[in-house]
């Protein structure tokens, strides 16, 4: 029925080391006719569960679901379920929602970034600065004119074809199921990678870590890349293999390789990707943005006023 919740509970946890305190002013904020509480210590935990009919973190044990008794709704801040007690959620009647589309337009935005920067070859001005020294170089290219393969379409692979659009590059989207579609000029399956690649400029990962992206791009698909292709990785480390990604780096058969994540993570000290030139690195931070909270209250707040105004808990934004 209309007006059915009455509290919501933050469970403390601090994602890229965000302050919990401004996710619970941000729900506050947008849903002032709500208790909204946080809660830090396991007492404070046990009971703000206790009669809250919502409950937010980014995870949650499955033993504090018992003191849950008027639960409905757990709102998880993270893309990824899987860690969740999700058998115990479905005994219990309590839909979850997820996180999903937050990451969008920062890890969007790192993405064209990168290209940007080894399209114009920003990354040897730097070096040159570094050095105090002042001599012309080529840039070695233009993102006009080129094609840009995007692996994954979910949120982030559309969040970067979208702010592609002015750039007047042509994009080919890859994904699982590619008969749903999507924002780029053309859609394939996972099968038809090997057709794409000898036509790619630029090759961005932006997928999930399943067992049909382990190991997508190995040795056999790096080879098929033009030597003169870039590679850029947002998704997870292990959908690369490590070891071919060097030794075409090595062989000059790749131009340059931007990775905000690796397999192994963290990147040991002594790994050959550190040494590299034509290798970019930043540390699994392209999820980083002061917005995070906001966006996840966003989710929530829109959710809570369907439940209110519906009276059911299904078919919320972005239920899993």
């Amino acid at each position: 029925m209309a007006g059915a919740i009455e509290k919501i509970s933050v469970l403390q946890h601090e994602p890229h080391g965000l302050d919990p305190a401004t996710y619970a002013d941000a729900i506050r904020e947008r849903l002032p006719d709500i208790e909204v509480v946080l809660a830090a210590t396991p007492g404070e935990r046990r009971t703000a569960v206790a009669d809250a009919t919502v409950v937010t973190s980014n995870d949650v044990d499955a033993s504090l679901l018992d003191e849950a008794t008027d639960l409905r709704l757990f709102a998880c801040t993270y893309a990824g379920v899987d860690h969740l007690p999700m058998d115990a959620f479905e005994e219990r009647g309590v839909t979850v929602t997820n996180a999903s589309g937050v990451h969008g337009p920062n890890v969007a935005e790192h993405v064209l970034g990168w290209l940007l920067m080894l399209t114009r070859r920003l990354d040897e001005g730097l070096r040159r600065q570094q050095r105090r020294e002042w001599s012309h170089f080529r840039a070695a290219g233009e993102l006009q004119g080129s094609t840009v393969t995007v692996v994954g379409l979910g949120a982030i692979g559309e969040a970067i074809v979208d702010r592609l659009a002015g750039f007047g590059v042509e994009t080919v989207g890859v994904r699982y199921s590619p008969w749903k579609g999507g924002p780029t000029d053309e859609v394939v399956g996972y099968d038809d990678l090997p057709d794409v690649l000898p036509r790619t400029d630029h090759l961005v990962l932006a997928c999930p870590l399943t067992d049909a992206t382990r190991g997508l791009i190995d040795g056999t698909a790096l080879d098929l890349l033009p030597p003169d292709a870039t590679l850029v990785n947002v998704a997870r480390g292990p959908v690369v293999e490590t070891d071919a990604l060097v030794e075409t780096l090595r062989r000059n058969r790749l131009r340059a390789a931007a990775l905000d994540v690796t397999d192994p993570e963290p990147l040991p000290g002594d790994h050959p990707l550190w040494t590299l030139e034509k290798v970019l690195l930043t540390p699994h931070n392209a999820g980083h943005t002061p917005r995070y909270f906001e966006r996840c209250a966003d989710i929530l707040a829109e959710n809570v006023r369907r439940v209110e105004k519906t009276g059911s808990f299904t078919d919320l934004r972005n239920e899993v």
